[in-house]
């Protein structure tokens, strides 16, 4: 069992990253329902390389400059997999009017003029946002963040069909259990806690209370526009929908953490 669950961690590894893992004898696409629930782990990983990025240039380097290496290296890192799934939702659902043009929009490999916009929005938002923040802040930030957001995919995943797309598609994750489910809060929430925790210790539990208010409540206004247009115009979700959930609710998180902070 531990080695399944070991070849399954690899798998998601390997499937979200630019990390080296071994090659897999045997591959079946449902493999990947068995991994999902390591999706917000990866987001860890894929954090603590964005905050080391960031607390080793912060050494020689002025914030702004330390904050778009973090962004540059976990874009590197993940082979910019998120915002390739943001650009081309972007393009399906900004050019398409009816379900099969939207899906055949989304699986064009060129830009559009939607996706464009949207990939320069996201980007200059989260630089902006996350200059706000103390540099002590951002490296736990960057952390929870990447982890959460891959959770909120993860529950999409947990609570749409898959709207299969029209043509050959990607091999994709298309179910989690609900066992793996538990596995996926535990993984995707405990950066945030780790937050909440080390805040007590130096916060009035109302500024705390404050916190979790603000970064929680703009993700899941997020979550629930986004889903309700993959449902309304897909009839479920596609990879490069969730794709763009992760990249929604990466900045959701940012500007709930920018509200709290400016007004602590």
């Amino acid at each position: 069992m531990l080695v399944k669950e070991w070849r399954y961690f690899l798998l998601a590894l390997g499937f979200f990253t630019r990390i080296p893992v071994p090659q897999f004898a045997n591959f079946q696409e449902d493999d990947l329902n068995h991994s999902a629930k390591y999706f917000p782990l990866i987001g860890v990983i894929v954090g603590l390389c964005g905050a080391a990025a960031f607390m080793i240039s912060a050494i020689f380097l002025p914030q702004h400059i330390a904050v778009l290496i973090s962004m540059a290296t976990t874009i590197y890192l993940t082979g910019a997999f998120h915002e390739d799934g943001l650009a081309d939702s972007a393009d399906g659902f900004g050019g398409g009017w009816q379900r099969e043009q939207i899906l055949t929009i989304m699986q064009d490999s060129r830009l559009g003029t939607y996706g464009a916009a949207a990939l320069f929005f996201i980007l200059f938002s989260k630089f902006q946002l996350l200059n706000v923040l103390s540099a002590d802040l951002i490296p736990l930030v960057l952390i929870a963040a990447h982890a959460i957001s891959r959770l909120a995919a993860v529950w999409v995943m947990a609570t749409l069909p898959y709207a299969k797309p029209v043509g050959k598609a990607k091999p994709l994750a298309t179910h989690i259990s609900g066992r793996a489910l538990w596995l996926a809060n535990l993984l995707g929430l405990l950066p945030y806690l780790g937050i909440i925790g080390l805040l007590l210790l130096n916060h009035p539990v109302i500024l705390v209370v404050k916190l979790v208010a603000l970064t929680l409540v703009p993700m899941l206004l997020a979550w629930l526009w986004w889903r309700k247009k993959m449902n309304r115009w897909l009839n479920g979700y596609t990879g490069d929908a969730l794709g763009a959930m992760q990249q929604i609710t990466e900045l959701a998180f940012y500007l709930g953490l920018v509200l709290w902070s400016v007004n602590a």
